[in-house]
Parts: C-alpha cells; sequence; structure tokens
C-alpha cells in the first residue's frame, strides 16, 4: 500500500480512471455490437445511421486515451468494411 503523500494521491487517480475506463470501453463494445448486429440483419438504413453514431464514440475514448488511436482507427475501419460491403451487395 502507498505510504507517501504523492502515492497515495496517485493510488486515487488510477482507480478513477480504472472505473472510467472500463466504463468507456464497455460503451464502445455496446455501439459496437449494435452496428454489427444491423449488419446481420441486412438493415441498410440502420447499419449506416449505428455507425455514424459509433465512429464519434469510438473517437472520443481515444481521446481520453482508453484506446490507442492505432486500435480506435482498425475498430473503425473494420465496421466501416463491414457497412460498406453490405450496402454494395
Amino acid at each position: 500500500m502507498a505510504t507517501h503523500k504523492s502515492a497515495e494521491k496517485r493510488s486515487r487517480q488510477n482507480e478513477k480512471r480504472r472505473v472510467r475506463n472500463i466504463s468507456v470501453k464497455s460503451s464502445v463494445r455496446t455501439v459496437i455490437k449494435s452496428v454489427l448486429a444491423a449488419v446481420e440483419e441486412k438493415d441498410k438504413a440502420g447499419s449506416v445511421s449505428t455507425l455514424t453514431a459509433a465512429v464519434p464514440a469510438i473517437r472520443k475514448a481515444a481521446s481520453k486515451g482508453v484506446f490507442h488511436k492505432k486500435t480506435t482507427s482498425r475498430k473503425i475501419s473494420r465496421l466501416t468494411k463491414k457497412v460498406n460491403a453490405l450496402n454494395k451487395g
């Protein structure tokens, strides 16, 4: 356990960030699942609308430091690819 005042503060900060990160990751996963569900149902309009809501949520998680920038790009790219494939076919 932390004994110095600065170490105790750092411990409190880390716990706050850990809880926030879990919440943000969970909401991003939920948004991604909604896009994938729309793609599975072959719902063209629904998949596009959920994707437009998902992209800012994923980017916001990256700006908060929850995800790495390249992880964010990869997730967005894969989702966009699936939605575009649905709209072409």
